[in-house]
C-alpha cells in the first residue's frame, strides 16, 4: 500500500506526526473492560457509540486512508447515518489517486457494506450541488431569519389551550404569542433586511470567536492579614468536557478554559452519606501536597442526600435552532441528548418545548411524561436556521414554566445552546435580572453547552450561576448520558441551595494558604451571613470538593509569599492555643427556604503523606495537578503529567463507569500534545533567522 509522504511538509513534519497521533478518539465514559456500544436514541432507535465494533472499524478506515475522523462518528450514529458515513468514505477513496485498500481493509469495507445493505439502499446517494454537510440529508434549508418549521408535524390538541392562556400575558408577550402557529410551522416575522451568511465578514467555520472569562489564579494569603476565605460551592462540570473536546481535536486548551474546580468536581468521590435531617454530609482530610512536599493539602468534601422519592418535574426544553446550530455537534447532538432525558421521564412529569431563532415560538405545549413519543417526535423534527433571539426565548420558556408551575415539584428550564445570543436585548445584566427574578419564584435553570468555533462559555456559565442551576458542556452522546441519565438526580433535583463555605485559618499553624480554583465563585466575608446573597446548589447524591494548599508555620517555602510591612496602629492579638488547622463553617437553605442554616466544624492538623491519604484526596489532587500543568500555573510546583498518572492510577478504585480510566487516557494525550508543541516551538526557533 502506498504511504503518504509526510516529509514533504518540511522540517515541522515530525512534530506534526506526533500531534496527529494524539488526536485519536478518546473513550470518554467507559472503562476498556466494559465499553458501551449502543444507546437508545429518539423514537427508540438504537444509536451506535464510538466503542461499537463497526464504528471502530469505520474510524480505522478513515484514519488510515484519509488522516481524519468525521465528528459525526464520535457523536453516536443511527444505522442510516452509519450508511451515509460509508458512502462518504467510498467517495473519498475514489478521489484518491493511486491509493489502494489493503486486502484486509477491502474485506472489512465489504463486510460493513453487506451488514448495512438495507440502509445503504435507502440512502439518496446522488448529492445535490451545494450540500457539504456530512452524514445528513441532502436537503439543506436556506437561512430565512425565522424559526424553522417542523416538517410533517401534526397539530397538538393542547396547543389551543396554550395560545388561549397567552391572553393573560403582557402586550409585548401577546405580540410574540400571535406569531405562534401549530407545530407545522411558525409564522415568519414581517419582511425586513436579513443578516445572512453572505453578509458575514467571516463565514461560519472560518473564524473562531469562542469566549472565556479571564481567570486570575487565587494567590497565597497570610492569615494574620486575611484570616477568612469565603466562597460559593460550584456544581458545574463544563470545563472538563470542554477541555476534553480540545484535546480530542489535537489542541491544548486556552488557559481560561481550564477551571480547576470544575475539573475536580466532574468526578464523584466516596464521601460518607449524610445522617438525620442534614441535606449533605461534610468530610475533611489533610495530607502532604503532592506537587510541593513542604506544603499541606486540605480537602473539604460534601455529599448530597439521596432522594427517597423523586418529585414530579415541570421541564421546559429551550432549544437554540439558529443558523449557528447547524453543525453535527450542535443541534443534531442536542436532539439526541434531550431524547435520552425523555426516556427517563416519569408519568407525573411534564415537558414543554420552546425554540428560538429570529424569534421565539412554542413548538410543544406542556405534555405529560406518558407521551414520550410525542415529545421525541417534536424534538427530532427540529431544524436550524436564522439569527439568535436568545433573550426572547428565555423569557418565553420561563413564562411556560410558570404557567405549569408545580408547587411541590421540580420546575426547571433546560437551555441547550452554543451561547451565541446576537439579536435582541441580550446584555448580561438584563438576562441576569430576569433569571434572578424567576429563580426567586422557584424556577431554576440548567444550561447545556454545545459546539465549537463561536462557543460562549462565559455567558452560559453566568446564566447557570444566576439561575440556581448547573452548567455542563456536551461534547459527545456519552457525555449527554452522564449528565442526563447517570447523574440525572444530581442534575435536576436540588436538595440544598445557596451553599456557602467560610474557612478561618489558625495563624499558629498556618503561615499562608490559597484556595485551588473557584476564582469566579469568591464571596466577600460579609456575604457569608447575608441570606440575600446567591450561592451554589447541591443536587441529590452530588459530591462537591474543594482543596486548600497550606504552608505550615515554620516552613521556609520555595513559593513567593505576600510581603506586607508591619502595621503601625494594629496591635497583635493574643495567640490561640488550639491545635486545629482551621475552622470550617457552611451555610445553606432548603430548596424552597429563605433563611439559611449554619454548620460548623474544626479541622485538626495532621501529618500524613499523600501516599497514606484516601483515594478521595489522592484522585482530587491528581486532577488539580493536571489542571495546573495545563494552565502552566505558577503554583504547579513539581507537577508533571507523569506524576498525575501515577497518583491517579493509585486512586482509580472500582471506577464502575470508567470515568477515571478515561481521565488517565486524557492525561496521556495531553502529555503527547505538550511534547509535540515543545518540539514544534524548538524547530521554529531553529528555523527563524
Amino acid at each position: 500500500m502506498k504511504q503518504f509522504n509526510w516529509q514533504r511538509s518540511g522540517a515541522l513534519s515530525a512534530a506534526l506526526l506526533v500531534t496527529m497521533s494524539a488526536c485519536q478518539p478518546l473513550n470518554i465514559a467507559q472503562a476498556k473492560s466494559q465499553p458501551q456500544t449502543r444507546i437508545k436514541g429518539c423514537n427508540a432507535e438504537s444509536l451506535l457509540l464510538p466503542a461499537h465494533k463497526d464504528v471502530e472499524a469505520l474510524r480505522k478506515l478513515y484514519e488510515q486512508y484519509l488522516g481524519r475522523t468525521p465528528v459525526e462518528i464520535e457523536l453516536g450514529l443511527s444505522r442510516a447515518e452509519f450508511a451515509q458515513s460509508l458512502i462518504q468514505l467510498a467517495r473519498s477513496l475514489e478521489r484518491l489517486q493511486g491509493q489502494a485498500l489493503s486486502s484486509a481493509d477491502a474485506t472489512l469495507l465489504k463486510r460493513l457494506q453487506q451488514d448495512y445493505a438495507t440502509e445503504l439502499s435507502q440512502v439518496d446517494q446522488p448529492r445535490k450541488p451545494g450540500d457539504r454537510r456530512f452524514g445528513f440529508s441532502s436537503r439543506r434549508p436556506r437561512p430565512t431569519g425565522r424559526p424553522p418549521a417542523l416538517t410533517g408535524a401534526q397539530p397538538a390538541p393542547a396547543l389551543a389551550n396554550e395560545v388561549a392562556a397567552q391572553s393573560k400575558l403582557s402586550r409585548d408577550q401577546i405580540g410574540r404569542a400571535k406569531s405562534i402557529a401549530p407545530p407545522t410551522s411558525i409564522a415568519a416575522p414581517a419582511p425586513k433586511p436579513r443578516f445572512q451568511d453572505k453578509d458575514r465578514r467571516h463565514l461560519p467555520g472560518t473564524f473562531n470567536t469562542e469566549d472565556y472569562k479571564h481567570i486570575n489564579e487565587n494567590p497565597f494569603f497570610l492569615p494574620q492579614r486575611t484570616p477568612l476565605s469565603t466562597f460559593s460551592i460550584d456544581v458545574d462540570t463544563a470545563s472538563y468536557s470542554n477541555v476534553r473536546r480540545f484535546i480530542s481535536r489535537g489542541q491544548l486548551p486556552p488557559k481560561d478554559a481550564v477551571r480547576l474546580e470544575e475539573l475536580i468536581n466532574y468526578f464523584d468521590y466516596d464521601y460518607a452519606s449524610p445522617k438525620g435531617d442534614q441535606p449533605f454530609s461534610v468530610s475533611t482530610e489533610v495530607a502532604t501536597a503532592p506537587w510541593n512536599s513542604q506544603h499541606k493539602l486540605v480537602q473539604i468534601g460534601l455529599k448530597g442526600k439521596e432522594l427517597e422519592q423523586e418529585q414530579p418535574s415541570n421541564l421546559v426544553f429551550l432549544i437554540d435552532v439558529s443558523g449557528s446550530m447547524k453543525r453535527p455537534n450542535k443541534l443534531a447532538l442536542v436532539k439526541k441528548s434531550l431524547c435520552l432525558l425523555v426516556h427517563q421521564l416519569k408519568p407525573q412529569d411534564r415537558v414543554s418545548l420552546v425554540v428560538y431563532a429570529g424569534r421565539a415560538g412554542i413548538v410543544l405545549p406542556s405534555t405529560p411524561g406518558t407521551q414520550k413519543a410525542t415529545i421525541m417526535n417534536a424534538i427530532d423534527r427540529l431544524e436550524a436556521g436564522g439569527s439568535t433571539a436568545g433573550a426572547a426565548g428565555i423569557k418565553m420558556a420561563y413564562d411556560m414554566a410558570e404557567r405549569h408551575f408545580l408547587k411541590n415539584g421540580n420546575n426547571r428550564v433546560i437551555l441547550a445552546t452554543d451561547g451565541d445570543f446576537n439579536v435582541g436585548q441580550s446584555s448580561d445584566a438584563e438576562l441576569e435580572r430576569l433569571i434572578e427574578q424567576k429563580r426567586d419564584r422557584g424556577v431554576f435553570l440548567t444550561v447545556l453547552g454545545y459546539g465549537t468555533g463561536n462557543y460562549k462559555d462565559n455567558k452560559m456559565e453566568l446564566l447557570a450561576n444566576k439561575g440556581n442551576g448547573n452548567y455542563a458542556y456536551i461534547d459527545t452522546l456519552l457525555e449527554a448520558q452522564k449528565v442526563l441519565v447517570n447523574d440525572l438526580r444530581g442534575t435536576l433535583f436540588t436538595i440544598a441551595k445557596d451553599v456557602k463555605i467560610q474557612v478561618e485559618f489558625n495563624p499558629e499553624k498556618v503561615q499562608a494558604y490559597r484556595l485551588i480554583g473557584y476564582e469566579n465563585r469568591l464571596l466577600r466575608d460579609q456575604d457569608f451571613n447575608d441570606d440575600r446573597k446567591d450561592a451554589g446548589e447541591i443536587g441529590s447524591g452530588h459530591t462537591i470538593t474543594a482543596l486548600y494548599e497550606v504552608v505550615p508555620t515554620g516552613v521556609t517555602s520555595n513559593v513567593e509569599l505576600p510581603d506586607i510591612d508591619p502595621l503601625k496602629f494594629q496591635k497583635p492579638t493574643s495567640s490561640s492555643s488550639s491545635s486545629d488547622l482551621m475552622n470550617l463553617k457552611l451555610r445553606y437553605k432548603q430548596p424552597t427556604g429563605s433563611k439559611s442554616k449554619l454548620i460548623s466544624t474544626a479541622i485538626a492538623d495532621q501529618t500524613r503523606s499523600i501516599q497514606a491519604a484516601t483515594d478521595n484526596l489522592k484522585f482530587s489532587a491528581a486532577v488539580a495537578m493536571y489542571g495546573m500543568v495545563l494552565r502552566d500555573s505558577e503554583y504547579k510546583g513539581d507537577s508533571t503529567f507523569n506524576q498525575v498518572l501515577d497518583l491517579a492510577e493509585q486512586a482509580k478504585g472500582k471506577d464502575s463507569q470508567g470515568y477515571r480510566t478515561a481521565f488517565m487516557q486524557l492525561v496521556e494525550r495531553s502529555q503527547t500534545l505538550q511534547q509535540a508543541k515543545a518540539r514544534t516551538e524548538k524547530t521554529k526557533a531553529q528555523l527563524s533567522p
